[in-house]
């Protein structure tokens, strides 16, 4: 199982980054006017944005790399939430692009988005 690459400093994402949380409810209207509500899901779906700059060559190339690999939002991989450690075991990317900046040597940004997937 592949898993998102950390960068020299352990970490999976600079700051600011961002966690979202999906919840997903069904609402039954009845004909007097009542509802019903239900969740659909066990627990909420998660997504972050990785925002990664000041990147050297060596992580950016491992960023590029990965995303070649999963060939953008068609593969599965592992991911460590950066807020409290969970491994989410199947998540994917949300997009089937990657845009990087180079401002120097030592100089690499891109913002990668990460979706949990439900089995």
């Amino acid at each position: 199982m592949n898993s998102f690459p950390v960068l020299k400093t352990g970490a999976v994402a600079q700051y600011p980054a961002g966690r979202t949380l999906t919840y997903s409810t069904q609402v039954l209207r009845f004909v007097d006017g009542s509802e019903q509500r239900f969740g659909d899901y066990a627990a909420p779906l998660h997504q972050w944005t990785i925002q990664v700059s000041a990147l050297d060559e060596a992580e950016m190339h491992a960023l590029q790399e990965f995303f070649r690999e999963m060939a953008g939002r068609a593969g599965n991989f592992a991911f460590t939430d950066p807020w409290d450690g969970t491994v989410y075991p199947s998540c994917s990317l949300a997009a089937d692009t990657m845009t990087e900046t180079f401002l120097a040597e030592t100089q690499g940004a891109t913002v990668l988005t990460v979706r949990e997937n439900r089995s």
